[in-house]
């Protein structure tokens, strides 16, 4: 057995299993908001292309991508990030991967180069736990930075030693943030752009939930489009990773696709030959056409849209809530302890969150993840609307611990 194996924290949803197995609950329906499963239905466009490419199936699937789906990726960054045209090349700067996570793994294990002395992977905390994994698994030492309210839940670059810059292969990043939903601009980019290339490390960014943002004026920025700006050439050091999940609702599609540097995607490409995670021909024809349509895309961020006013208007004055910048999540501070919270609510109220302690480790002195849940707004809106009554009455069936719900998180 790889002893790496032995280093990996048992999964968050592992975690909350554990926590309410035998607990008694009311005679009320389940509703889980713990899961950031998207669970508005798969767009016609896309299930339409699927099931109409069903004997592609008889043929390997290509790792590099078809002609067709690489220009289809390199058109969507392009309008999406507006990035000028042949910016993106799609022979060199774009690959096909199945999903962000599989995206994320593979990119750390080409990136780390274990002859280096103690590689380090930089990663905000608390974070989507693939990159820990990833680190581990690449025989990195994950370095956390805390992404909590004192930093505007933002990873405080300035902040990270000099030694442990030395010895940085790669700088994870997440925006919008998950779970927080805080969004960086083009200050925190070109701040890691030069770092980056000062100390020569990969940037990754993890977007995969660029698309889900509630200003349909104010999309948030990408990692290309910061470097293409700040005069990088051939997106040096760079690579952003998106998915199909949770911008189109198709996570059992398994659909996602990375954008960055040339030299560093070909590297990456020999790998991902090995491994055989390539998407399947049906998923990548369904990939062409999903990119080609923002219609589903806008109607999905409506959606988002009601159910975060819905919910907020439900929770505002008895927790500290607000609408976040991007993604589905709210990340709320909790009265009591976030483990006996989320135990709590779900035994009284048959509502499932999750701890914030389960995406977060403690670092300097303190776990940024304590103290709060994540909720996920991905339901039906009536589902979301009852998961937020239900909540609210279990917060006031508590003592009253705290009087402040006025500060936003």
């Amino acid at each position: 057995m790889n002893p790496s194996v032995e280093l990996l924290h048992p999964y968050p949803f592992q975690r909350l299993a554990a926590l309410t197995a035998g607990l008694e609950v009311p005679a009320l329906n389940r509703i889980n908001m713990a899961i950031g499963e998207p669970r508005h239905p798969a767009p016609a466009v896309i299930t339409a292309e699927l099931t109409g490419a069903l004997d592609a199936l008889s043929t390997y699937p290509s790792t590099r991508g078809t002609d067709a789906l690489r220009a289809s990726i390199a058109a969507w960054f392009t309008r999406r990030f507006d990035l000028p045209e042949g910016a993106v090349d799609p022979q060199r700067h774009v690959l096909p991967t199945s999903g962000s996570r599989e995206a994320l793994y593979s990119v750390i294990q080409a990136c780390v180069d274990r002859r280096a002395e103690r590689p380090v992977v930089i990663m905000p905390n608390p974070f989507y736990q693939i990159y820990e994994g990833a680190a581990l698994l690449a025989g990195a030492e994950p370095y956390y930075m805390n992404t909590d309210a004192a930093h505007d839940f933002r990873m405080d670059l300035s902040s990270i030693p000099r030694p442990i810059l030395e010895r940085t292969q790669a700088v994870i990043t997440c925006s919008p943030g998950n779970p927080t939903g805080q969004v960086l601009g083009r200050t925190e980019y070109s701040e890691l752009l030069d770092l980056a290339h000062r100390h020569d490390f990969l940037i990754v960014a993890d977007e995969c939930y660029s698309e889900i943002y509630l200003d349909e004026d104010a999309p948030p920025e990408g990692l290309l489009a910061c470097a293409h700006a700040h005069g990088v050439h051939d997106f040096a050091h760079c690579v952003a990773v998106h998915s199909l999940s949770k911008r189109s609702n198709v996570p059992g599609l398994r659909f996602g696709f990375l954008g960055g540097a040339a030299d560093f995607m070909a590297g990456l490409l020999t790998l991902r030959t090995y491994l055989g995670s390539a998407p399947s021909q049906p998923a990548q024809i369904a990939a062409v056409a999903a990119l080609a349509d923002e219609t589903h895309v806008r109607e999905n961020r409506r959606q988002y849209r009601e159910k975060f006013a819905d919910v907020i208007a439900v929770l505002r004055d008895v927790l500290p809530v607000s609408r976040p910048h991007g993604g589905f999540y709210l990340w709320v501070r909790t009265p009591i302890d976030d483990e006996a919270f989320v135990a709590g609510l779900y035994a009284s109220q048959h509502v499932l969150a999750l701890p914030g302690s389960y995406l977060s480790r403690p670092s300097g002195g303190s776990d940024p993840g304590a103290g709060f849940i994540r909720l996920a707004l991905v339901g039906p809106r009536a589902e979301c609307l009852e998961g937020a009554r239900r909540l609210r009455c279990y917060v006031e069936s508590l003592p009253r611990i705290y009087d402040d719900t006025s500060s936003a998180h």
